[in-house]
């Protein structure tokens, strides 16, 4: 099973279970509270969501490793294709 679907069995299943709630097709006799409360839960979760997404963007960012090894290395293959375009007669 793949992500996307499990994201979607879980979209599917929060869905059905506020629209359960909030319009009471099976007639649960819930109070009106529970709607009241079940009614903007989907914005509460996208903001909800929105929000940790931002952290964790924010918090990947700030965290976010130098390689240093890695960029002096790319520097010598740099310095490396520099000589081999000269040597082949290549004008910078």
């Amino acid at each position: 099973m793949t992500k996307l679907v499990e994201w979607l069995l879980a979209v599917s299943v929060l869905g059905s279970v506020w629209a359960f709630v909030t319009f009471d097709l099976f007639d649960l006799k819930l109070p009106q509270t529970y709607r009241d409360v079940a009614w903007p839960m989907p914005l509460y979760l996208l903001v909800s969501f929105g929000c940790f997404s931002l952290a964790t963007v924010g918090y990947r960012v700030a965290t976010f490793n130098d390689c240093e090894e890695a960029a002096k290395e790319l520097q010598e293959q740099i310095k490396e294709a520099k000589e081999d375009l000269k040597r082949k007669g290549l004008k910078m």
